[in-house]
């Protein structure tokens, strides 16, 4: 069974704590090693197969235009203040100058020549879009192959060659581009030591301790140093998105802190009852690490039902995350007791430091003391009253919080998918900078271009008439000269819209040139003719995550609903919890959209404008939120179950098992909301909405749900929460995933007889 795997597992590691610790160190330089010298650089490819924009980016490809590579722009203009590109020969020169040492980069195809079209005439250089119509702001476009032949070196070459120039010339100099977006590093570092100093904070305060805070955080160091080593090697193999590490990082220190502390609880809890550190380490193992391992287990299939959006970069980005949570449910489970056997007996010991709620007393003013095991009731007695509290008025307390969190969750109802443009970041950024002299000089919609590819397919009348046709609709501000490959017959034509790249009138004119332009001017003859685009992929990939993130909820629910199940043996407890999670998430949506898109509170995390919320985090947090809840979950159910097979009635289970892990869950709550909140300061807004969402889910999951929904509801229900028809329960398995007085026996728990069927 697996409590008995797990006692023997904890056990050991206990009683030989220097070798495992050794065989971490190990694991964790070997990783580091293979990362440095196998490992690759994250990168964004927003694509997908079967995508309008796809099937548009295959054309260019096969036109060999240059155009389906990644492109970067220099925005440049005099620092001068009254000077203008037309009347200034100095700035002329400088601009010529800056082109010509771009285009010796490294696996630069070639640029764009503002210099070259003011002096074949002014008009000439407003129409190419190169010079703005005053004079003042002028653009280098540069454009590279496709993001397979390049990587991060590239986009440091441009930013060094702009630091060297910047003191040379009389310009001032900013850059943007698809290469920035695909190669820039995720600003992760910061964040990761503010929450693990968060977290090492609540940690001493929850249990008063300087060693006993400081096992969970080096458990969690070594555990994310393997984790994000590895997603490093796999960005080597394959193209991992530059969200993963950071995301990795925010979850796998939530994580893995939050089980640490479920395991190290149990292990104080022995050790109160007189056991030696080792015994303790394996009993802790085997009761509080199996929630453990089920938790962790259903955050990883969870992440990884990803899948079933059918975009290579969310599958990818799922794999690199559930690496982590797998390294810390590992670490968790053989590590972690390790820590505990090498420490010993000390970690019984607790200071006269204050924790939460509660106060320890010692034997003499400096001294360290054993804790007094009857002590536990009277720092649980708060706790107790409160649950008490609930469970005698459940109506009220279930209709108010379900009423609170639907009301949370209503501002859902006007969500809107896309990506925040570079005008969202902070002005601190290059990327912004340029952004906002492209938008000045040039018009918004120039930030984000759309790229429409043609096949005339021999009919020769085609291509004017879709030029025609894209240049009348009113979402379109200019067309560029249409390029035409001769070899092929396949021509590109860059349309800049008139609103910007986040804007969700970008969006409807992307929709009405598919369904309504683009078709009318073709016809219905062989030609075809696709958009395509950063703008128009990003479009694209918005539109199919939401198609298919209801068959995601579908599939996450079921599993979970079976899982949880096969753990507790009954039907409601588990359909509760999946109602009660949603509930939660539905809630966290609200607030990201109330944030990100109204403007509410989003000074107080940084946000400089009122953005959409990125097209792929609805699912992503969906997949990782749901399984968090489950962690409290099986946590906090667990206790309660262990509480009614001991005792047989279904009131004094609720508030003993809810009480007993009160504690427990708001000290690894709080942990994980500091952690996820030291990413919601994050410059990149997708970061932010990570932060902001994961943390917002899981305060509500751990306060209104945990201490007031799941009590109140378990009330209300009766011992109809355990009900299982008798045909059902002879059909499920017993022991490796259920928890029934078998599992306890094999811990040494010897809990009273089963009860019989209900």
């Amino acid at each position: 069974m697996l409590s008995k795997a797990l006692l023997r597992l904890g056990a050991g590691a206990a009683r030989h704590p220097w070798r495992v610790i050794a065989a971490w160190l190990i694991a964790a330089t070997l990783a580091v090693l293979a990362a440095v010298a196998f490992g690759g650089r994250t990168a964004d490819s927003m694509t997908a197969p079967g995508l309008d924009s796809q099937r548009a980016a295959e054309l260019i490809e096969r036109a060999g235009t240059g155009q389906e590579g990644m492109t970067a722009q220099v925005v440049v203009t005099p620092l001068d203040d009254g000077a203008t590109f037309f009347d200034d020969d100095g700035a002329r020169t400088a601009l010529t100058r800056l082109r010509t040492e771009v285009e010796r980069l490294p696996h630069v195809l070639g640029t764009s020549d503002p210099a070259g079209a003011l002096d074949a005439g002014g008009d000439t250089a407003v129409r190419g879009g190169l010079v703005s119509a005053d004079g003042r702001i002028a653009v280098v476009r540069v454009q590279y192959p496709d993001q397979s032949r390049l990587s991060a070196e590239d986009l440091d070459a441009l930013v060094e060659l702009g630091d060297r120039l910047r003191p040379e010339l009389p310009l001032r100099i900013e850059m943007g581009g698809n290469l920035f977006y695909a190669f820039s590093d995720p600003d992760g570092g910061a964040s990761e030591l503010i929450g693990l100093l968060a977290a090492a904070a609540i940690l001493f305060l929850a249990f008063g301790s300087l060693v006993a805070a400081a096992l969970p955080i080096g458990m969690a160091v070594f555990g994310l140093t393997v984790g994000v080593a590895t997603m490093t090697v796999l960005a080597g193999v394959t193209e991992v998105p530059t969200f993963a590490p950071v995301l990795g990082s925010m979850v796998g220190l939530g994580v893995g802190i939050d089980y640490a502390l479920f395991v190290l609880a149990r292990h104080r809890e022995y050790l109160a009852r007189g056991l030696d550190p080792q015994a303790a380490a394996g009993r802790a193992v085997a009761t509080a690490g199996r929630p453990v391992v089920f938790a962790g287990g259903t955050v990883v299939v969870s992440i990884l039902g990803l899948a079933v959006a059918n975009v290579p970069f969310m599958t990818v980005g799922g794999v690199a995350v559930s690496i982590v949570v797998l390294t810390m449910v590992l670490a968790s489970v053989t590590l972690l007791p390790a820590f505990l056997g090498a420490a010993g007996p000390r970690l019984a010991r607790v200071g006269r430091v204050g924790r939460v709620g509660r106060v320890l007393r010692t034997r003499k003013p400096g001294r360290l003391a054993r804790r007094d095991p009857a002590a536990g009731a009277a720092r649980a007695a708060g706790w107790r009253r409160w649950i008490g509290h609930v469970s005698r008025h459940p109506v009220p307390y279930a209709v108010g919080a379900a009423a609170l969190l639907l009301t949370a969750t209503l501002p859902v109802l006007g969500l809107r998918v896309g990506l925040p443009d570079d005008g969202s970041l902070p002005p601190s950024r290059t990327e912004r900078r340029a952004y906002d002299l492209v938008a000045e000089g040039f018009g918004p919609g120039t930030n984000g271009p759309l790229v429409i590819a043609a096949d005339p397919a021999g009919d020769p009348g085609v291509l004017g008439r879709l030029v025609g046709a894209v240049a009348a609709d009113p979402g379109i501000a200019s067309v560029a000269p249409t390029h035409i490959d001769r070899a092929t017959g396949i021509a590109t034509l860059v349309v800049f819209p008139t609103t910007s790249p986040q804007d969700k009138a970008t969006a409807d004119t992307i929709a009405r040139l598919r369904t309504d332009v683009l078709p009318t001017a073709i016809g219905h003859g062989p030609a075809r003719a696709h958009v395509g685009g950063a703008a128009a992929s990003l479009s694209d990939v918005g539109r199919r995550t939401s198609e298919r993130l209801p068959v995601l909820v579908a599939a996450v629910l079921g599993m979970s609903f079976l899982l949880l199940m096969l753990v507790f043996r009954s039907v409601l407890v588990p359909l509760k919890a999946v109602l009660l999670n949603l509930l939660s998430i539905g809630a966290a949506y609200g607030v990201m959209v109330a944030v990100f898109q109204w403007g509410w509170g989003g000074a107080l995390i940084g946000l400089e404008a009122t953005v959409p919320i990125v097209s792929f985090i609805p699912m992503f947090l969906f997949a990782i939120l749901f399984g968090l809840s489950m962690d409290y979950e099986v946590f906090l159910l667990s206790r309660v179950r262990e509480e009614y097979l001991r005792t047989g009635d279904n009131g004094t289970a609720i508030v003993e098992g809810v009480s007993g892990t009160a504690r427990i869950i708001t000290s690894a709550a709080l942990i994980m909301v500091a952690v996820f909140l030291s990413f919601a300061v994050a410059d990149d807004p997708s970061t932010k909405m990570f932060g902001l969402g994961l943390a917002t889910a899981i305060l509500i999951d751990a306060t209104v749900v945990r201490m007031v929904l799941v009590p109140a509801t378990m009330t209300l229900l009766g011992r109809t929460n355990w009900w299982l028809p008798k045909w059902l329960d002879r059909t499920l398995p017993r022991g490796p995933v259920g928890t029934d007085g078998t599992d306890a026996e094999s811990t040494g728990e010897a809990p009273r007889p089963r009860l019989a069927d209900r």
